[in-house]
């Protein structure tokens, strides 16, 4: 018998017990913490620009070229592409799910490697950037400039140049990006005074091209030097300019009677932003932002920390005025999500136990079952590292669950222990510990061995379906394994050292005195209550048509509402946040956008004051791409303590918000909640592509979708 060589050698039993703990101490350190499992499937970008380029160029010379390339991908689905107007192209190749991210990436990188010949020389001076990431954002980090003093612009060149790179170097961070760009030299040239000159703007980007360029100059004093040289200096040569004064000296011609003509004859030079197409404001003040995606497998919490940590380090030398804010930040809720879990985890571990000490009617037989639970669930996070999965809701809920299957074991040996020191009078607590699990140690593997049949087939589901009920299924079956290696191992050992006979209860110190009183008042009850229930069974029995009856009732009642009760993939949350999505008629300008975006802005900081901690706008882009008419926006609410009652949800706020600015004019406006499950389309609900498979016209295609749009 298994359990007898642990009975003879207690310590050995509690070795194994402690080795399983620290092994499940050690998984709880490796293991990442997110709200759900990793169900996206994995996401690798590809991102190219075009200076000055329509949508329309970049799709006929630079999208359609690497598409062509993508075909034969191992593990591809599918690959969306978006060309905007701002000469950006970004195209998204989807893999089924369980697909190596990093392989994928390789794939993916070498495609377009063999694409980039055949791109525009412009693009392919830019280069292409090929990053995987998830597809949603893990957080946005916004600085503004509370005294209104300096320009979105000037907000967003510092960003870059201080924040763009120490964030994208976090370990965790998939991908970055940002909303704006840095200072550059703007070079505004005058077509008049250009043909005046003879000259074309292919001249001038030439002349800029050569005159300011880095050269390496040489040494003095380098070998092969002269007898008796004694100095050996590198030469540093000004050749890159960096003030506007410098650009305007560029010699752009040399006229035949020796004369120049200078950039400054020709152009306006000063410095200024990048680029112009994208403007930020948080709660109506300049700013900008960064979008941080999270790496597939990264710990989604210990990334945001890591994030909230640089911004702060950073905010210490921040110029005065400026300050930070995070309008979109998914970790609050999946820490909360967590934090929930664990406190009921926490809860049933105590009921659990206070029950166990209301029947047993011994601290010594409920100490037993109590020291069992940690070291199973302990074991279980050591198991769940194993398998690569995570902390999550679903986990810790299959904890939750399998916490009164996995104190059964500890139980059954228990009583059965107490029951056989009963019975026979003269036998030990060691006797009747080897005795009992004789008797109960098949049953307890049968037990085990059902159990495990009746979760297990959920783990073999394929989809996203299956990843959900993958880890819920291990998780209980781990723990139902370790349940009964402990309740062989451990929780016999435990009883032949703890347990004391029957007449011995009472008898001892102050502790086994006030148990055994306990006991004689909670059984004296409990047994009232009993012959009560025997009564009314009695009456049900002499009734048994009535209450058949009854029964049929109820069950049809359930019938009816089960059918006419919603259906959903996962439900709706309050998650915190919302995003915003509007769109203005096309050709309207940047300042028709931004009058817009001021409307939205005083709405949810007048009427929803309340409910909003911060909002944070985006002029230029939008989900669906970039273009002067389009922009989206993230609100941070108020923590949810502050925000009690159903009026106060975040998806009553998206409602209202909804029907309030429906009637702004020329602008079609959405608020949206962020989908359960994140990585899973954009908003909660589901997300629709309208693909033209006849090739009808760009135009005619457009005037569809908005009448499929305005029907829906």
């Amino acid at each position: 018998m298994i359990s007898r060589i642990f009975i003879d050698r207690p310590i050995f039993a509690w070795v194994i017990a402690i080795v399983i703990m620290l092994a499940g101490i050690g998984g709880i350190t490796m293991l990442s913490i997110a709200q759900y499992p990793d169900i996206a499937p994995p996401q690798v970008n590809i991102r190219a620009t075009y200076p000055g380029a329509s949508a329309a160029v970049l799709e006929s010379s630079v999208a359609q070229v690497i598409e062509q390339q993508l075909i034969g991908i191992d593990g591809m689905i599918y690959f969306q592409t978006i060309s905007n107007s701002a000469g950006q192209v970004s195209i998204t190749v989807t893999f089924v799910k369980g697909t190596n991210p990093d392989i994928a990436q390789v794939q993916v990188q070498n495609k377009v490697q063999q694409a980039l010949p055949r791109l525009p020389l412009q693009v392919q001076q830019q280069g292409l950037t090929v990053t995987k990431s998830n597809p949603d954002f893990l957080m946005v980090v916004s600085i503004y400039d509370a005294s209104d003093r300096l320009t979105s612009g000037d907000v967003s060149d510092y960003l870059v140049s201080n924040l763009q790179e120490p964030i994208g170097r976090i370990p965790g961070v998939g991908d970055i990006s940002v909303f704006g760009s840095q200072y550059a030299m703007r070079i505004w040239l005058d077509p008049y005074k250009l043909s005046g000159y003879g000259l074309m703007p292919s001249d001038v980007i030439t002349s800029i091209a050569s005159q300011n360029t880095q050269v390496a100059a040489g040494q003095l004093g380098g070998e092969p030097s002269p007898s008796g040289q004694m100095l050996n200096v590198t030469v540093t040569a000004r050749s890159r300019l960096t003030t506007a004064e410098e650009f305007r000296r560029i010699v752009v011609k040399t006229e035949t009677n020796g004369s120049k003509v200078f950039l400054q004859n020709v152009a306006r030079v000063e410095l200024g932003s990048e680029s112009y197409t994208t403007f930020s404001r948080l709660n109506g003040h300049p700013a900008s932002g960064i979008a941080v995606s999270l790496a597939p497998g990264a710990d989604a919490l210990k990334t945001a920390s890591l994030v909230r940590a640089a911004i702060l380090k950073q905010a210490k030398l921040f110029p005065p005025g400026f300050a930070y804010a995070f309008p979109n930040d998914s970790t609050a809720f999946i820490k909360l999500s967590v934090q929930e879990v664990i406190q009921t985890l926490g809860i049933a571990i105590v009921l659990a136990v206070l029950v166990m000490f209301v029947f047993l009617q011994s601290w010594r037989a409920t100490l037993i079952p109590a020291i069992a639970v940690p070291v199973v669930l302990l074991g279980t996070f050591g198991i769940l590292a194993v398998a690569g999965f995570s902390i999550n809701v679903l986990t810790l809920f299959g904890m939750v669950l399998s916490i009164g299957l996995l104190v059964d074991d500890a139980i059954v040996v228990v009583e059965n222990v107490e029951r056989v020191m009963r019975e026979e009078p003269d036998i030990t607590p060691r006797e009747a510990a080897i005795k009992s699990m004789d008797q109960v140690q098949m049953a307890l593997i049968a037990i085990a061995m059902v159990l495990s049949a009746v979760f297990l087939p959920m783990a073999f589901f394929g989809g996203s379906v299956g990843v959900i009920y993958r880890q819920f299924s291990i998780t209980i079956v781990s723990s139902m394994i370790l349940s009964v290696l402990v309740a062989l191992i451990l929780s016999p050992a435990l009883a032949a050292t703890l347990l004391k006979r029957p007449e011995e209860h009472g008898k001892g110190n102050i502790v086994d005195r006030i148990e055994a009183r306990f006991a004689d008042w909670f059984n004296a009850r409990f047994n009232r209550n009993a012959d009560r229930y025997r009564r009314g069974v009695k009456v049900v029995i002499e009734h048994m048509w009535l209450a058949m009856l009854v029964f049929a009732g109820i069950v049809a009642v359930l019938v009816v509402v089960f059918l006419r009760l919603p259906t959903s993939f996962l439900p709706a949350e309050d998650q915190g946040v919302a995003q915003l999505q509007f769109t203005l008629p096309p050709g309207a300008t940047l300042e028709r956008t931004q009058a817009a975006a001021v409307q939205i802005e005083h709405y949810f900081l007048t009427q929803e004051k309340n409910n909003v901690a911060a909002i944070y706008t985006v002029l230029g882009q939008g989900p669906a791409g970039a273009g002067q008419n389009a922009g989206r926006g993230f609100i941070a609410f108020t923590p949810w303590a502050q925000r009690t009652g159903a009026q106060n949800t975040s998806q009553a706020i998206t409602q209202r918000a909804n029907r309030a600015l429906s009637s702004l004019r020329d602008v079609q406006f959405f608020a949206l909640n962020p989908p359960p499950i994140r990585g899973l389309g954009q908003s909660s609900g589901f997300t629709m592509e309208v693909q033209n498979a006849a090739a009808v016209p760009q135009a005619v295609f457009k005037q569809e979708v908005d009448a499929l749009i305005a029907q829906a």
